[in-house]
This record gives C-alpha cells, sequence and structure tokens, in this order.
C-alpha cells in the first residue's frame, strides 16, 4: 500500500503540474515498479470517487437497481482507469517513448486524486447550485481537466500542445464512449 510520504508526493507532483512548474515530473518514479505503484492510487481514489457516484446518482433516475449500479460503475472505474495506459503503451512503442511512459502514466494516475476531488466538490455545488451555474462549473472542470491532462502530456513527454491534444483525445473518447455504454446498460435518464 502507499505510504502518507508517496500520497503527499505523487499529490503534490499532481498539482505541480496543473501550475507548469518545470519540478513536477521529478516527483514521479520513472521506473517501471514506480508505474506499477502509481496504480495504488485507484485504491486511493475510489472512496472518493464512489462518494462522487453517490451523489450523482441521486439526481438521476435508473433502471437498475443499486446493486447493478456498483457491479457496473465498479468495472467502468476499473476499465476506465486501465484502458489508456494500454493503448498509450501501443503508442509510446511505435514513437520510441518507452522510456518515459512509467513517469507519464505515474503522472497521469496520480493527478486522478486531486481530479476526483474536484469532480466531487463539483457535484456536491451542483446539487444546491442553479442549473446555469452547474453547467457552466461542469464546463470549467471539464477544460481544467483537459488542460491538466495536456500539462501532463507536455512536461513528461516533451511534446508540443497539437500532439499533446491528440493524445487527450485519445484518452477521452474511449471514456466517453464507455460512459455511454454503462448509461445505456443502466437506464440512466435525467431525474429530478
Amino acid at each position: 500500500m502507499l505510504s502518507r510520504a508517496e500520497i503527499a508526493r505523487g499529490s503534490q507532483g499532481a498539482v505541480k503540474i496543473l501550475l507548469r512548474d518545470p519540478t513536477a515530473p521529478a516527483h514521479f518514479d520513472n521506473t517501471l515498479e514506480g508505474c506499477r505503484r502509481s496504480f495504488q492510487v485507484m485504491l486511493v481514489v475510489a472512496p472518493f470517487y464512489a462518494l462522487y457516484l453517490f451523489v450523482n446518482y441521486a439526481s438521476l433516475n435508473t433502471a437498475a437497481d443499486g446493486w447493478e449500479i456498483a457491479y457496473v460503475e465498479a468495472l467502468r472505474y476499473v476499465v476506465d482507469w486501465l484502458l489508456f495506459p494500454v493503448l498509450f503503451h501501443e503508442i509510446a512503442q511505435r514513437r520510441g517513448w518507452l522510456e518515459r511512459y512509467p513517469r507519464y502514466i505515474s503522472s497521469l494516475n496520480w493527478i486522478n486524486l486531486p481530479a476526483v476531488l474536484l469532480l466531487l466538490a463539483g457535484q456536491l455545488v451542483a446539487v444546491i447550485a442553479p442549473l446555469a451555474v452547474t453547467a457552466l462549473l461542469q464546463l470549467f472542470l471539464q477544460g481544467l481537466f483537459f488542460y491538466w491532462f495536456m500539462t501532463a502530456t507536455r512536461m513528461t513527454l516533451g511534446v508540443a500542445w497539437p500532439l499533446a491534444a491528440v493524445l487527450m483525445v485519445v484518452n477521452w473518447v474511449p471514456s466517453y464512449f464507455l460512459s455511454i455504454l454503462v448509461n445505456r446498460l443502466l437506464g440512466v435518464t435525467a431525474g429530478l
């Protein structure tokens, strides 16, 4: 399990990426072991993500019961977390980026901790805020997450903005389609 020091260091590095601090990549170990350990962030983030889902599903109608939602969302969580690292490994192999793969994937894994905390905070605000504020907040957070991803890509891979944007699309599109499939499977419709 990750130590408190590792969690503090990884979280600090994730925030430094957002702030475009040039020292940010040094917070992430560029070894396969460091990359492997960064996947344990999934366990740290899971309770916060579960709380986010609970708040989110409270405002939705579904055809599924609670256990079906929990099972499908748990599967989606794992698949969504692992999908881009698998896709990117193929890209890295073809582009000659395998030596930078561990640091890059580690940085993206660590970004998930503060990002999910922001997502949860945004969802809690959305519960009490007017619809217009909620829509603006969702747009702001989505833009922030895209920027964060592209900044991590630029800082750890050393690529230009256009290539960072392409990799962001490679990350986002499969996740988006996965969300559509999950919503259809669970029969999700807008509620309250």
